[in-house]
C-alpha cells in the first residue's frame, strides 16, 4: 500500500487521451473533413460538440466558415476554446454551454451531430433517433449536409448481454443498421455516405476513456476518492468488454436534405 496521497494528487476530470469523443479514428476523420469540406460551407453547427475537434478541423479545411458549437459540459468547452486559439481558430468558433433542444443556433450549411442524438429529443427510444433526425432537417440549409452518428444494434443482444450492459439496457434502446436509414429517410434526407466503426476504434475509444482514471489509480490507490472511482472504472469496463463489445455498433451517416 501506498502512502495517503496530498491534495494537489486529484483526480483527472479529463479524458486527454481521447482525440475525438467516440469511436473515430484519423483515417475516418480525415474522410469526414474531405467530403464536407468540399461542399464549400460558409456555417457549421456542432450538436454536442465537446471540444469540437471535428468542427475545428472542418474550419481550418473550409477557411470561409465560421462554426458554432453546444454542448452542457463546461469543461469541454473550455478545451475547445483552447484548442480553437492555439490553432487560430478563436475568431471562427463559438463553443457555447446550453442545450440543444429546440435551438435556434441553425440554420448551417454543415451540421455535425455525432453520438449526440439524445441532445436533440427527449423521447424514449426507439422514437427518440426519428424525431433527433427531424431536428437535423430542420438545422441544415438546403444543399447542405448533415454528419449524424448514432448506435445501432450490430445484432440483436441476447438477454445475459443488455443485463451487462448500462443499467436498464433494453433490445429497443437502439435500431438495426437498416432501421437508421429508415428513420433517415422518413425524416426527409437521402444517404449520401455511410460508414461503421471499426472494432478497432471501438477499442481504442473505450481504452483512451479509461487510462487517464487508470494511471491516476494505480499512482494513488489509497485516495479517499479511490474506491469509488476504481469501482465505477472497473464496472465500465466489464459493461464494454462483456456487454456490449461487438453488439453495438455506431454508424456514421452523411445526410442530404431533399428539396
Amino acid at each position: 500500500m501506498t502512502e495517503q496521497t496530498t491534495g494537489d494528487q486529484l483526480p483527472p476530470t479529463h479524458v486527454s487521451r481521447l482525440t475525438f469523443h467516440g469511436p473515430l479514428g484519423e483515417e475516418r476523420a480525415a474522410g469526414f473533413v474531405t467530403r464536407l469540406a468540399a461542399t464549400d460551407p460558409k456555417s457549421v453547427l456542432d450538436i454536442g460538440c465537446g471540444w469540437g475537434e471535428l468542427s475545428l478541423r472542418l474550419l481550418a479545411a473550409a477557411p470561409g466558415a465560421t462554426g458554432v458549437g453546444i454542448d452542457l459540459l463546461a469543461r469541454d468547452l473550455e478545451r475547445g476554446r483552447t484548442l480553437a486559439a492555439d490553432r487560430g481558430l478563436a475568431d471562427r468558433m463559438e463553443f457555447l454551454e446550453e442545450s440543444a433542444a429546440g435551438t435556434r443556433r441553425g440554420p448551417a450549411d454543415v451540421v455535425l451531430c455525432v453520438g449526440s442524438g439524445q441532445a436533440l429529443s427527449d423521447a424514449p427510444a426507439p422514437d427518440q433517433f426519428g424525431e433527433a433526425l427531424k431536428e437535423l432537417r430542420r438545422l441544415v440549409n438546403p444543399g447542405g449536409r448533415v454528419l449524424y452518428g448514432e448506435g445501432f444494434w450490430e445484432r440483436r443482444p441476447h438477454p445475459d448481454e443488455l443485463a451487462r450492459m448500462w443499467p436498464g439496457a433494453k433490445p429497443d434502446d437502439h435500431l438495426p443498421l437498416d432501421g437508421m436509414v429508415e428513420a433517415a429517410v422518413r425524416a426527409g434526407f437521402r444517404v449520401e455516405w455511410l460508414e461503421v466503426a471499426s472494432q478497432e476504434e471501438w477499442d481504442q475509444f473505450e481504452a483512451g476513456y479509461l487510462a487517464d482514471i487508470e494511471v491516476w489509480l494505480a499512482a494513488n490507490p489509497d485516495h479517499p476518492e479511490a474506491a469509488e472511482m476504481r469501482a465505477d472504472a472497473d464496472r465500465h469496463r466489464a459493461s464494454y468488454l462483456t456487454g456490449y463489445r461487438g453488439v453495438l455498433g455506431l454508424v456514421y451517416l452523411t445526410l442530404v436534405p431533399v428539396a
